[in-house]
């Protein structure tokens, strides 16, 4: 299992998807099913942060007056 922190987006929403069909199916005992669901909802947790850094840094992208695009600094003190 590869630890969250080293995870892209993908990689986390793909071993995500493949935790809720095992629980579907309904084919897991009761502790396997506790600990994908723990695993899931960490995976689900890492896939937003990705979601929002990701949304953070395009809010940053700026189109100049003369049609340039450039990339703001991210600062929360705006």
């Amino acid at each position: 299992m590869t630890t969250l922190e080293t995870m892209s987006f993908e990689q986390a929403l793909q071993e995500l998807e493949t935790i809720v069909r095992r629980l579907e199916e309904g084919k897991t005992n009761l502790d396997e099913a506790i600990s994908a669901y723990e695993r899931g909802a960490a995976l689900r947790a890492h896939c937003e942060k990705k979601l929002k850094d990701a949304r953070l840094r395009v809010e940053q992208i700026v189109v100049k007056s003369d049609g340039t695009i450039e990339t703001k600094p991210l600062s929360f003190e705006e």
